[in-house]
């Protein structure tokens, strides 16, 4: 929690910013791993993972590792998602240049890491890139072997499905590429994005951990999906799928997704079937949520109420198309403002989860904070001492250098005095170069972790 006094009326941008840093804050992986981490095996300890979050993980077992235990292990993270302190470890002087790689993440206040133990390389998301795969056939290749003995630590955060893109058998990237690219401009929820690419995988799915057998495999999770659902997170690499191929086809068919000839063919005959629940690989397995989105909002509201005012958090589950869910917390911060209901002012409104934007022109720049926010402003019409903040926690808004953004009364004003109509911005999904020019960006940098969007509505 801030040692600084916040001051909401005099300075409503800067207590906006410090609830998102307090959440992101809960949700570092330095603050959550130690507690779940078991005993060093009899055999070998094998650390694996993926995730936008990836690469803190790492660093956070390494560390509280015990420095006798050997251990070793590869993560694929997002492109410039490795914390500071991985890249200094990597060129220190006297470095093996064959060595593992690893580190401590920046602002790191626990015991620094042993020697880099674990392997952290990084590839592209959210639109998966050789590295990827690459990276996604070491992994896989890295469970042979295994024995009861041993242990395998799985990592998984926000982007591993992505991230983790091994193709299903007669797949080429290229098909998973276009396949992933439709997906994310359709509007589909993640579950339903997710359950189509775990069945044209052949890592996600459960098949990590059924590689793994028979080892004992501990899953550690940073949560960004809406219900926190372990098959859901990263496309469940490690747990075992409820969900079918049927159900794959159900969800192509309802976005008018086509697929590839070979991905038809797979998924029709039932060849890409995932493990299922009660498959005998899974027998002794533990998963443990180690952060998740509520948690983080919780962590907001706690600062907020610190600082005299009430916080009340709407659900960290909120889905559905960016610029309509925008639109409703616009109605409900008006009837904040206008007549004390449901809230008294002055209060912040907290929410989480996973929203969606259905491309409707190609060219346009921004993500579902932003176009949240875009949505949000319209309705609000410059609505007096309403505030607002969207970002992702991961610290990037789709794949722009923007968290999100914030709405102030005065922001259509602004925009206005530019020439620039918020409408014709929103018609083109062109959220990102609205709010640059007037200043209003939110620029964090990537945070090292993952528990999805945060939103807050501050009403003075």
């Amino acid at each position: 929690m801030s040692s600084v006094r916040l001051d909401p009326a005099a300075d409503p941008r800067g207590f906006l910013r410090a609830l998102y840093d307090a959440a992101v804050q809960r949700a570092l992986p330095l603050h959550n791993t130690a507690p779940y981490l078991l005993p060093p095996p009899k055999g070998r300890t094998l650390v694996l993972g993926a995730g936008k979050a990836g690469g803190a993980m790492a660093a956070a077992v390494d560390a509280l590792w015990p420095k006798d235990a050997p251990i070793s292990g590869l993560v694929v993270t997002r492109y410039d998602h490795v914390p500071p302190a991985y890249k200094a470890l990597m060129s220190a002087p006297g470095r093996d240049a064959a060595a593992p790689r690893g580190g401590a993440p920046q602002s790191w206040d626990g015991p620094a890491p042993a020697a880099g133990r674990i392997e952290v390389v990084e590839a592209a998301h959210p639109v998966p890139d050789a590295a990827g795969r690459a990276a996604a056939q070491r992994i896989l290749d890295l469970t042979q072997g295994r024995t009861r003995d041993d242990l395998v630590l799985c990592l998984i955060s926000g982007g591993a499905s992505a991230l983790l893109s091994l193709p299903a058998p007669g797949l080429s990237l290229d098909d998973k590429r276009a396949v992933n690219k439709a997906l994310l401009h359709s509007g589909a929820a993640i579950d339903e994005m997710n359950c189509v690419r775990k069945h044209l995988s052949a890592i996600k799915g459960g098949r990590l951990a059924a590689a793994c057998a028979p080892a004992r495999v501990v899953t550690l999770l940073i949560s960004d999906v809406p219900g926190d659902a372990p098959e859901v997170i990263g496309s469940g690499p490690t747990v075992p799928d409820p969900t079918s191929c049927a159900d794959a086809l159900a969800i192509l068919r309802r976005y008018g997704i086509e697929i590839p000839a070979a991905a038809r063919a797979g998924l029709d005959s039932g060849a890409f079937e995932t493990p299922k629940p009660g498959d005998a690989r899974f027998a002794g397995h533990q998963v443990h949520l180690i952060a998740t989105p509520q948690q983080s909002l919780e962590a907001a509201a706690e600062l907020a109420r610190a600082h005299g005012i009430a916080a009340h958090i709407l659900s960290d589950e909120i889905e559905g198309e960016s610029r309509e869910v925008g639109k409703v917390h616009a109605a409900l911060a008006r009837a904040v403002a206008r007549r004390g209901e449901p809230f008294a002012r002055p209060c912040v409104i907290l929410s989480g989860g996973e929203t969606t934007v259905t491309v409707r022109q190609k060219g346009g720049r921004g993500g579902r904070a932003t176009e949240f926010l875009l949505g949000c402003a319209i309705a609000l019409q410059g609505e007096p001492d309403v505030w607002v903040l969207a970002a992702d926690t991961d610290g990037i808004d789709g794949v722009e250098d923007n968290a999100g953004a914030i709405v102030a009364p005065d922001t259509l004003a602004r925009a206005a005095a530019l020439g620039r109509k918020a409408q014709d911005f929103l018609d083109r999904n062109d959220a990102y170069n609205f709010f640059a020019p007037l200043g209003d960006l939110v620029v964090p940098g990537p945070t090292f972790t993952n528990v999805n969007d945060f939103r807050a509505l501050l009403v003075l």
